[in-house]
């Protein structure tokens, strides 16, 4: 990961002032040596996000290492982006994704975050800086998270173009999102995203119903069939919406989807049972139907993946004690472990420097790097998920994260979309 690396020091010349550099002194400056202060002077963080990230493990590891208590409330997309807003004070810490963070910072209820109080931030791949993970890579359409990863201020809501000394939120946990299959039941080969309309399949696909995410998988199989070709996926105009919903209204009336699932378990059970052999599906819940001994494959497609990434945001009213906790909360998150546990499920880690020192060489290799596992690869609870000899879907990191086609969007039209997403849903 030597391009990170190289990349990381230069962004350094992106920040404004040099507060960056000798930040690190000053204000939750805890970060030498865990446990710290916390277990003398109990602090408990209130965090609630996705259950993609809100896992039992990262929470009593933080209890473990920082002394810190994290209360995790775990809700689906659409009720974690109205909590931020509506509840400001109920939190702590919100645990969400960038498009979430483009309907939450405007709003004021939370607080940009101090560059230079971030003691990984060279490590954070520049995905979530530059919105390149390479020089010469281009930029996906979508809500890409650098597009609102930073503001101009400490008091700012609006977001910057360019890096500054302030974030919206700190990079967690991202992935390149894709069709799963289940090759025992397609019974043929699966290339592209149109292949969910194949009437072969008649009453067994189903797409997510999260209408920021799900109209991105409908735009990527509505593309992929030669329906329409959008100026920018993620930023649909009213007719490019309405041509989207009213493919899905015609697909849905002729029984080409068996269900619209929500959460992660549902995704599972309906994969699982064989109800459905192609559908929307989340790297993880893959892994979850291949844990019971079920086939099931993360198909990389022709057109490329439907990226998401999160992180870590602090409510606008968390001062003193609790802020510094906070920061050291976040600083722990970015320092490794919680890093290679998110690898080991599927996802990537903002920083996979340091998750790469808590792996060991084979799980890097084969969850990073795309190389043939060298022994058995286990679960973050010890199961054996794959066999010696697999080799990830999808391939490497740089394969798979270089083939975004979009990012989870808000687009400017979002209100028009939810309302003719839910006539779709309805129908």
């Amino acid at each position: 990961m030597t391009t990170t690396k190289k990349r990381g020091i230069s962004r350094r010349s992106l920040l404004k002032g040099s507060a960056a550099a000798a930040g690190l002194a000053a204000g939750s400056g805890a970060i030498t040596g865990f446990p710290t202060i916390w277990a003398q002077n109990p602090i408990t963080l209130r965090q609630f996000g996705t259950g993609v990230s809100a896992l039992n493990a990262i929470a009593e590891k933080c209890k473990e290492d920082l002394g810190i208590t994290l209360e995790m409330t775990a809700m689906d997309s659409d009720a974690a982006a109205q909590r931020a807003v509506t509840q400001p004070d109920s939190y702590d810490i919100a645990d969400i994704e960038y498009w979430i963070c483009k309907k939450v910072f405007p709003a004021g209820v939370m607080q940009p975050m101090d560059v230079s109080k971030i003691k990984y931030f060279d490590k954070i791949v520049p995905l979530f800086v530059t919105g390149k993970l390479k020089p010469d890579s281009v930029i996906a359409q979508g809500t890409a998270p650098h597009t609102v990863g930073f503001v101009e201020s400490a008091e700012s809501t609006t977001f910057a173009k360019e890096p500054t000394n302030w974030m919206t939120l700190i990079p967690t946990i991202y992935n390149a999102d894709t069709l799963g299959i289940r090759p025992d039941l397609v019974g043929r080969p699966i290339k592209n995203w149109k292949d969910i309309l194949d009437p072969a399949f008649k009453g067994k696909t189903s797409i997510l119903n999260i209408p920021s995410i799900g109209i991105m998988d409908a735009a990527m199989i509505a593309e992929s069939a030669g329906i329409i070709k959008y100026a920018d996926k993620g930023n649909m105009t009213k007719a490019e919406i309405d041509t989207t919903i009213d493919f899905l209204i015609k697909t849905k009336q002729e029984g080409q989807f068996r269900a619209f699932w929500k959460t992660f378990d549902e995704s599972v059970n309906l994969m699982a049972s064989g109800e459905v052999v192609i559908q929307s599906m989340w790297s993880p819940a893959v892994a979850a139907v291949r844990s019971k001994g079920i086939p099931c494959v993360y198909q990389p497609l022709e057109e490329g993946y439907r990226a998401w990434g999160g992180g870590l945001g602090i409510a606008k009213h968390v001062s003193g004690a609790t802020l510094d906790a906070a920061y050291e909360y976040i600083n722990w998150y970015l320092s490794g472990w919680v890093g290679a546990y998110l690898n080991r499920q599927g996802y990537y880690s903002a920083a996979m420097e340091t998750a790469k020192a808590f792996m060991s060489e084979d799980e890097w290799g084969y969850w990073v790097d795309g190389k043939p596992a060298k022994g058995d690869i286990l679960s973050p609870d010890g199961k054996v998920m794959e066999k010696a000899g697999a080799v990830r879907d999808g391939g490497s990191f740089e394969a798979r994260m270089g083939a975004v086609a979009c990012w989870n969007s808000v687009m400017d039209e979002d209100r028009y979309m939810v309302r003719r997403w839910n006539e779709f849903i309805a129908a």
